[in-house]
């Protein structure tokens, strides 16, 4: 689960792309092999998109080793995740399917369910045109009428019915057509036209999703023709957006980022707000937060996310930085990793909580972090008094998992600071206090939340 939460098979801070990639398929080949009905159940968990392409390509290409009930079982939750999926995802999935020659009768009855369920097939037709043609070819359908048309020969129509797909054809000789297609279509007719890129980018703000409003919002920022709501983005996303800005802005624009980010925190927190009690947090701002090119700041994006969720969450909250700053808004990636000085910091305030979002790798001095949580928890705090636990945003290739700071403090892999809640809770199986049987009666509710 751990794995399945923060690797993407990128390159980290401290691990390569391809050793990442490696580790990654060893542990779902392993799990495959020996504990299927657990490998399908994770796609019940709050995994990542990547893991879960992986889990049900997997699934799928070994429906022969597996029992009637597992197939049916498996497909019932490939069929509810793929659902959850961003359809780009599925789409790339289809295609390495039929890349890999996969294509069995269930492969081919699950790609049927999933374009049948698709709310405007016309509008995926247009978006994701060469892909949806992958995924009809592989699962021998002939689409009727106009949308078997478009697909495969999509000019020869004088005209057609379906307004989206008459608007992508219009585009191809008339500009103002183009402003009513998806960015990313539009945006390909724009450059075809010759379109200045403000004049483009003005025309089609009422098109823009969120997420693209938020791209946009800083290459569009000398023209002003892209304005993104920060006050609804998602609050990872948003925190990860605050960090790409440079100190100047964050400065310039402290009050908008704030509000934005407490909004989003409040949010996410729900009807849980201020019920915490006294929390302490130790968030890792150190020169490893920069994680890697491929994911940039991810690490440090998460704590501060966590920062602001924290915060909502607790009725009284003390944060500690790495580093010492106390202005959360202008961290960045600095320095070494004295992770013990500031869980003793935090201790030394008796909180409720004791909360640590670091990648783990404490080497200022080594250790120390382990020894300290180790004689708290044996000798200082045996009865759990404080609640403690270690969120870690990186996937350690070398020991297929996240990296851990003590065997007396349970550590659960986090990617998105809005799952912080649910993995405080499920961190407890990775503490060895919980046996076997509970950590599958959990999976069993889970899956049957899930598929509900």
């Amino acid at each position: 689960m751990n794995a399945a939460i923060t690797s993407t098979g990128q390159r980290e801070f401290y691990s390569g792309a391809e050793e990442q990639t490696l580790s990654l398929d060893f542990l779902h080949r392993y799990l495959l092999g020996n504990y299927r009905d657990l490998y399908a159940a994770t796609l019940a968990l709050d995994i990542n998109d990547h893991n879960a392409v992986l889990i049900v390509r997997h699934l799928l290409a070994t429906a022969t080793e597996a029992t009637p009930g597992q197939r049916r079982a498996e497909g019932r939750l490939i069929a509810r995740r793929l659902r959850l999926l961003p359809p780009q995802r599925v789409y790339r999935l289809f295609r390495e399917l039929r890349r890999a020659k996969i294509n069995n009768r269930r492969t081919r009855a699950i790609v049927r369910e999933w374009l049948a369920g698709r709310p405007d097939p016309a509008f995926d037709a247009v978006k994701y045109r060469s892909a949806v043609k992958v995924a009809v070819r592989h699962a021998h359908l002939r689409p009727d009428g106009e949308l078997g048309a478009f697909l495969f020969t999509p000019l020869k129509p004088a005209a057609y019915a379906t307004p989206i797909l008459e608007t992508w054809r219009r585009a191809h000789y008339e500009q103002a057509a183009l402003y009513d297609l998806p960015y990313t279509v539009a945006e390909g007719f724009a450059a075809k036209h010759g379109i200045a890129r403000g004049r483009f980018l003005e025309r089609i703000a009422p098109r823009l999703t969120r997420l693209e409003r938020l791209r946009l919002q800083e290459s569009g920022r000398e023209t002003g023709a892209v304005k993104a709501d920060l006050t609804t983005m998602p609050l990872t996303r948003l925190a990860t957006y605050v960090l790409a800005l440079s100190g100047k802005d964050r400065v310039r624009r402290r009050e908008e980022l704030t509000d934005a980010l407490r909004a989003a925190a409040r949010r996410t927190a729900g009807d849980q707000a201020g019920t915490w009690g006294a929390v302490a947090a130790v968030l890792d701002d150190s020169f490893s937060a920069y994680g890697s090119g491929q994911k940039r700041r991810r690490p440090l994006a998460v704590a501060l996310a966590c920062h602001f969720l924290l915060e909502a969450l607790a009725a009284d909250y003390t944060a500690l930085w790495l580093s010492g700053r106390s202005d959360a808004l202008l961290v960045h990636p600095y320095g070494p990793t004295p992770l013990g000085e500031r869980i003793l910091d935090g201790l030394e305030r008796g909180p409720d909580r004791l909360v640590i979002v670091s990648d783990g790798w404490d080497n200022a001095p080594p250790g120390l972090a382990g020894e300290v949580l180790r004689i708290w928890r044996t000798r200082l705090d045996p009865d759990h008094t404080c609640a403690i636990v270690h969120l870690n945003p990186v996937y350690d290739a070398a020991d297929f998992d996240v990296r851990r700071l003590a065997p007396t403090v349970p550590t659960a892999g986090i990617r998105d600071a809005e799952d912080l809640v649910a993995l405080a809770g499920v961190a407890r199986f990775a503490e060895g206090r919980s046996g076997f049987a509970e950590l599958h009666a959990y999976l069993v509710r889970r899956v049957e939340d899930f598929l509900r």
